[in-house]
């Protein structure tokens, strides 16, 4: 009887270029972005290019254009990605004050989350993609549960996002939550400013310079909020 054929045997370097090939996952907008989101993550806001993105995926930038049009479309990609991780509440008329709150607060914990990505949302201050958009209705409603009026509802949206992203943007140009050194720093340098012509800056240098915890962003929240609340006749 005759026996069966050998089978071939593949060079080792065959078998794991056929492995790796395998493994290869196709290009898609959603890999794209995720793969941005993880570079500013690690690196920064700095680091973030159509290039960049094109080695963390294994291949060159030109075939990224065919899902993202450019590194200003992929910013605000990665932006609204963040976004998804806001958790959304259905509005409460009773609660809508520490609801707007809330909201907010987890808007500035997901931005942090993300290194200095608050650059973008500093940028982008109008909401035109599906989850900044989903954060923008979940405001809305939440304010017009309180019983604001259409336009100051509106006002107060734009207020209160411009408050949450520059306050944000400015903590991460910071280090992040932990900027004690800075506010060290500027007080150091406000001991050294002339008191006879600045003496407001130098008696107050401390209360200026004061950083504890959200302290300073929770105020202004508070001071926010009351003023909406105050708009519809109401009292905070």
């Amino acid at each position: 009887m005759t026996s069966a054929a050998p089978r071939p045997s593949w060079p080792a370097h065959w078998q794991e270029k056929e492995k790796a090939s395998a493994k290869r996952q196709p290009l898609s907008r959603e890999r794209i972005v995720e793969a941005a989101l993880r570079i500013v993550d690690a690196e920064g806001m700095d680091a973030l290019s159509m290039r960049r993105v094109g080695q963390e995926l294994g291949t060159g930038a030109a075939s990224l254009y065919a899902h993202i049009g450019g590194k200003e479309e992929l910013i605000e990609q990665v932006l609204d990605l963040a976004y998804s991780e806001i958790e959304l509440e259905q509005p409460d008329a009773a609660d809508w004050q520490e609801q707007i709150k809330r909201l907010l607060r987890r808007s500035r914990d997901v931005l942090l989350g993300h290194r200095d990505l608050a650059r973008a949302a500093v940028v982008a201050n109008v909401p035109t993609t599906p989850h900044a958009m989903d954060v923008a209705e979940a405001m809305l409603g939440i304010l017009r549960a309180g019983g604001l009026d259409e336009q100051t509802a509106a006002y107060g949206v734009d207020l209160l996002g411009l408050y949450t992203t520059a306050t944000t943007f400015e903590v991460s140009t910071r280090g992040g939550g932990n900027s004690q050194d800075y506010t060290d720093h500027v007080r150091e340098y406000f001991d050294t400013i002339p008191a006879d012509r600045y003496p407001m800056i130098t008696s107050m240098a401390v209360a200026l310079t004061r950083n504890v915890g959200d302290e300073r962003f929770e105020f202004g929240l508070d001071i926010l909020v009351a003023g909406l609340a105050r708009q519809d006749g109401r009292q905070a």
